[in-house]
This record gives C-alpha cells, sequence and structure tokens, in this order.
C-alpha cells in the first residue's frame, strides 16, 4: 500500500483538478449539470482513482486504478477540447490545462508500465 500524496503524479492531477473548478466557476448556468459537471467530475476522478488505487492490495489492482485514471484524464481533454470549442474557455487556458493534462497522461502511462512490469 502506497500512500497516494506522495505520488508527484497525483499532485498534479490534483492541482489540475482545482485548475479546472477555477476554470469552470464562469461558466453558463445553462452547463451547471452539462459540460461544466462532466469536467470536474472527469479531472477529481484522475486523483480519485489514484487514491483509490494506492490502498488496494498489490501493484497489480493499483494499476487497475491507474488504468481508470488513465480514462479520465482522456475523457478530460476532449471535454476541454468541446469547452474550447464552445467558447466556455479562452484559447489561451485551453493550451495550458491541455499541456497539463497531457503531462499528466504520460506520467500515467509511465506509472502504469512500471506497476504492470512488477506484478
Amino acid at each position: 500500500m502506497q500512500d497516494y500524496p506522495n505520488l508527484k503524479v497525483w499532485t498534479k492531477a490534483h492541482q489540475l483538478a482545482l485548475a479546472i473548478y477555477a476554470a469552470t466557476q464562469g461558466f453558463p448556468k445553462e452547463e451547471t449539470y452539462g459540460l461544466r459537471s462532466q469536467l470536474r467530475s472527469a479531472s477529481s476522478s484522475i486523483g480519485t482513482n489514484l487514491a483509490e488505487g494506492c490502498g488496494r492490495d498489490g501493484d497489480k489492482e493499483f494499476a487497475r486504478f491507474v488504468h481508470f485514471s488513465i480514462g479520465s484524464a482522456n475523457e478530460l481533454d476532449y471535454q476541454l477540447h468541446l469547452s474550447r470549442d464552445l467558447r466556455l474557455i479562452r484559447s489561451t487556458q485551453y493550451g495550458d490545462l491541455h499541456k497539463r493534462v497531457t503531462e499528466i497522461k504520460k506520467m500515467l502511462v509511465s506509472l502504469l508500465r512500471k506497476l504492470r512490469a512488477a506484478s
């Protein structure tokens, strides 16, 4: 069992979730239960799955939750793209957030490979 706050990728995912919450604060009211909610859910799911996986028994189980985190990161990446195209976020804001998601996805894939090699 690992302590998730010690994972660099968890820290980055947590900071990204905070940034997503801030970025979606100004979304129109009609998006409260739509894209705003989906962005927030996907962003928080990355760190949540890492935290849950750290509490599981062994690398094989942890790897499964890292895989879920990758799925959430991909979902978030698309939702950011859609938000930009719908002009809910600025292109510069999208660029920063997309860069951060991409970095986290790379870190998650690397972690997944290490966990699979160890099991």
